[in-house]
């Protein structure tokens, strides 16, 4: 059984900790994230965040060790960021971004053009041989999980060649073929 509610969260200098009316405020050099709680008592004491359950209901022991990952992420975001990279597999498969707009072209009859939410930083890298790059950056874990997943949704990789856009490292499940 998971006992993660119980440890501390640390404090980082550069950040700012604000608990008040059942929302936990983080503020950092990266930006500001704010999430609501309800049935654990939170308290920052000396540098660090110590999280209590009032009770050990099922519901309440579960949300004590979620509240307790979700600060430690806001923590971590406004201090350090997220990153998530994606590989365009394919012939012919291509990205490029002017701002906030992401344009893909991955083997449809016209290319997808995508408004990324102004919290996420894109970047796309294009190397000759190489295949080309999305980088996606922001202090928010969610969003930038969130913004990945539907990229990679527009082409999920395909077990037999591998074509499709994935996530950078991501091992795939390849099949073999049709036999001879």
């Amino acid at each position: 059984m998971s006992r993660i509610g119980y440890s501390p969260v640390t404090i980082p200098s550069d950040v700012t900790v604000n608990v008040a009316d059942g929302v936990v405020t983080v503020k950092g050099k990266l930006g500001e994230l704010t999430q609501a709680f309800s049935d654990i008592d939170i308290k920052e004491e000396d540098g660090k965040i110590i999280l209590e359950r009032p009770s050990e209901r099922k519901d309440v022991k579960s949300k004590h060790g979620l509240y307790r990952a979700l600060i430690q992420n806001m923590i971590d975001g406004v201090s350090k960021g997220f990153t998530k990279e994606l590989e365009l597999v394919g012939v012919g498969y291509r990205a490029s971004n002017q701002g906030q707009k992401l344009d893909l072209a991955v083997g449809y009859s016209h290319n997808i053009v995508l408004d990324l939410a102004p919290e996420v930083k894109v970047e796309t890298i294009s190397e000759k041989g190489k295949n080309p790059i999305v980088k996606l950056t922001s202090h928010d874990k969610q969003l930038v999980g969130q913004v990945a997943a539907k990229i990679r949704s527009f082409r999920k990789p395909e077990p037999y060649k591998g074509k499709g856009i994935k996530f950078v490292g991501e091992q795939l499940r390849r099949k073999a073929g049709k036999s001879a």
